[in-house]
Order: structure tokens, then sequence, then C-alpha cells
């Protein structure tokens, strides 16, 4: 097989900047993703649990795709679970190397020592999920201690979720003065704050400003939406037109980092529900302090106050990925690339070996390449002419490994005294 070197001008690297766009809605404290429900499979049937070839629950993401379609249950090596697609799992083995997963939530050298002995295997369990959640801080300031205090945090009541993005509000109060803490427009350490969060997985580098939506349903309707048309995070509820906090800011949105904070306290539906606090005991109406309830926050249907199941929401929003394309020009030059390796490339029935001994082998010089070239006129061939039809085109590096195969959906045509070129993008 003849190698060719890529030219100067033949490789060109770009980088594709895309917008994807991501949905989520809430019901009855169950998550949703694009529209996405159960996907049943050959193992995940709808009897089975959780019912999903991804493993996972709905709205969820299986992160690196492992466990697709398995069994739960069944993933460790058992006789009786060999051939039925049991479970796979990641583990280690308990040496003298001291390395090891860890075992328990206060994982130490005692527990180490103690629970495993040398020889013993020592896993884990896939897959790997990640979607939004939902916090609800009674209070950021739970303590009457400085902030600046060194208080372990063991036994420091403040909230740590809201004092790890309190530095990064600050930041962001160069957009908006409603990102700041403390301000004219309130108090964040000690509001109640309704703080969404939204891994990078969804989003890839950032959150593209105005894009995005927030929705509260209420029996099927709108209730209220929230949007950042100014582009400065500044979420604004923008409908229904004349409903109540119309032209408010209800919270801001951290782009860069993908966390929402909602502060909008005012009444936007007529009945009251069971959404506050984690355990959703106590019935109020509906806020966007509330908005979310049942997103991994505690909150399920059978706590939950009258009329929560009447509730629903949404997000919505466009993600900004950025990947490196490199754009290969190989090309299939005149009076090049006219052999082929198929054996129907020869005629049928001919001698292959010429001369072969203990000392020499020899292939027969005289060959002849069988003439596919056809003829519109019947009873008439036309005159021999070398093409080959070229199927796949395969990419080396320069120590000759191979790093990509293209296919071509049709073998294409390449006549000996015509130039070919193929146009070939890999992601990188």
């Amino acid at each position: 097989m003849p190698y060719r070197k890529f030219g100067k001008n033949d490789i060109r690297i770009n980088t594709l900047k895309a917008h994807p766009r991501c949905e989520f809605f809430i019901e009855k404290a169950q998550i949703y993703y694009n529209d996405r429900g159960r996907q049943l499979g050959q193992f995940q049937s709808a009897s089975a649990s959780p019912g999903n070839v991804y493993m996972t629950k709905t709205g969820r993401a299986n992160l690196y795709e492992y466990n697709i379609d398995r069994l739960p249950g069944s993933s460790l090596e058992t006789t009786s679970s060999w051939g039925a697609n049991p479970l796979i799992y990641p583990y280690l083995s308990k040496n003298s190397t001291r390395v090891s997963l860890s075992v328990t939530g206060a994982y130490d050298g005692e527990s180490y020592e103690n629970e495993f002995a040398y020889g013993n295997k020592i896993t884990s369990s896939y897959p790997q999920e990640t979607t939004i959640r939902r916090t609800f801080i009674q209070r950021a300031s739970g303590s009457s201690k400085s902030r600046n205090n060194q208080t372990a945090k063991k036994t420091c009541t403040h909230n740590m979720q809201y004092y790890s993005l309190r530095n990064m509000l600050s930041l962001y109060g160069v957009l908006s003065t409603h990102h700041l803490p403390v301000s004219h427009y309130g108090n964040k350490d000690t509001q109640r704050l309704n703080l969404i969060q939204i891994p990078s997985i969804f989003y890839g580098s950032k959150i593209k400003p105005g894009t995005v939506s927030l929705k509260w349903y209420y029996t099927g309707s709108i209730a209220a939406e929230l949007a950042d048309p100014k582009e400065n995070g500044e979420l604004i509820q923008i409908g229904p037109a004349g409903s109540t906090g119309s032209g408010s800011v209800a919270g801001v949105i951290l782009y860069n980092e993908g966390f929402v904070l909602l502060t909008g306290s005012w009444q936007l539906t007529a009945d009251t529900m069971g959404l506050t606090g984690s355990g959703g005991a106590t019935a109020d109406y509906g806020r966007w302090i509330y908005w979310g309830a049942g997103c991994r926050d505690g909150i399920q249907m059978s706590t939950a106050a009258a009329r929560f199941e009447r509730a629903s929401f949404g997000l919505s929003f466009e993600g900004t990925t950025a990947t490196q394309v490199i754009t290969l020009y190989a090309h299939a030059k005149r009076g090049a690339a006219n052999y082929s390796n198929n054996p129907t490339f020869l005629k049928y029935n001919q001698d292959q070996i010429h001369f072969t001994s203990s000392h020499a082998f020899e292939e027969n010089p005289a060959r002849l390449i069988k003439n596919t070239r056809s003829s519109s006129f019947p009873g008439y061939e036309e005159s021999f002419k070398r093409q080959v039809y070229i199927s796949k085109v395969t990419v080396y590096d320069k120590d000759r490994n191979l790093i990509g195969i293209a296919t071509l959906p049709v073998p294409i045509l390449k006549e000996e005294d015509k130039d070919l070129s193929f146009k070939l993008k890999m992601d990188i």
C-alpha cells in the first residue's frame, strides 16, 4: 500500500463553536431532560428498575456512558450473573502499595487497615450520573458570628454552598448590582435563597447570555417566566404581561459557573402549596424562591402539602462548546493511486507464481488487469483503460500508526488521467 504525505496546505485546524440547547422540565419531583422520557432496551424493560437503557432516572446524564442496558443487582462476579449482562464496576485489590478507593464517608488509614485484608477486592459502582439540583436556603448566615471568623466547618452554621459563591457574586457585581451579596436591593446573607446548580456537562464552557428562561407552570398554564434580556445576569420577570412582579428582577445567574440564585419572594399563584423548606411541610403561595421544588432537594410528593402536584417548572438555555476540528485534504493525483489490493482487480484464473524455490519467490510479471470499463453497445467491449474504485482513505501519523479511517458510502471511480481529492474532518 503506497503512502502519500500531506502537503503544507493540506492540513487545517479550526475551532468549531456551537451553542447546544438544553431544556429541563420538573414535575411531581421528576426531572426530564430535552423531552426525553424512559428509553427501554433488551434488559431494561418497562417492569425493570430503573426501566431506562441509560441505567439512570429520567433527566440524568450517565457520565462516560458506562453500563448501558444492563441488569442491576448483578454487578459482582458471581456464577449466577455470568452471561446475564451484569453491571461493570471499578475495583482495586488491597496490596502493599496502600492504594484503595474511599470506602466510608470519613475514610482514614484505620478503615483501610481494619476493613480489608490483603488481597481483598475493593469495589465501587457505576454508573456515575448527574443532573440539575435545587437547594433551598432558609438563611445563608445561620449564626451570629462574623463571616471572617475562622470557625471550623463542622461547627459553623453558615450555609457553605452560598458562601463558596459569595466572592463570585461580588465579582459579577461589575455587570449588575443585583449580584452583590449586600446592596440596596437586599442582603443575601439574611434572605431566603433558591440555589439552582447546573453541571457543566450540560452547557460546556459557559451558558450563553440572553438565552436563559425559567418558567413556572400552574395547572398547565404559565404563571410567570424569567429571562435575561439584558445579558448581564439579571433574571427579569417578562410575563405574563401585567402579572404581579412583571419587570422585576427575581434573581441572578452566573454564566461561567452554572449557578442560578433566585431571591424573588412575591406571590405568583392564587393557591397555597407545600413548597416551604426542604421537606415541604408548610404551605405557602408560589414564589420564585420555591421554583424547581422536587428537583433533588428532598421534597417528595408524599411530604408536600395539597396542590403541589399542580405546579411544574421549566428551565432552558444554550451552552457554549468549542471543538477543535482538523481538516485534511487527501489527493489522488493523475497517474497515481491506480492499483487496487482487491483480488478482483486482476483477471481470474492466472498463474500468480512465476518461479519459486528454497531461495527465491517470484510472482508472475505478466498477469493482466481486468478491464472494468463497460460499453453501452451490446456485444462490444471497451478498450482497456486503467481505473480503480476508492472505498477507503486511511490516515497515519509520522510513525505510521493508524489514527483514522474514512469509509466512503459509495466507492468513487478514479481514472488514471484525472485528479481526485478527498476532504476529511476529525474532531481533536
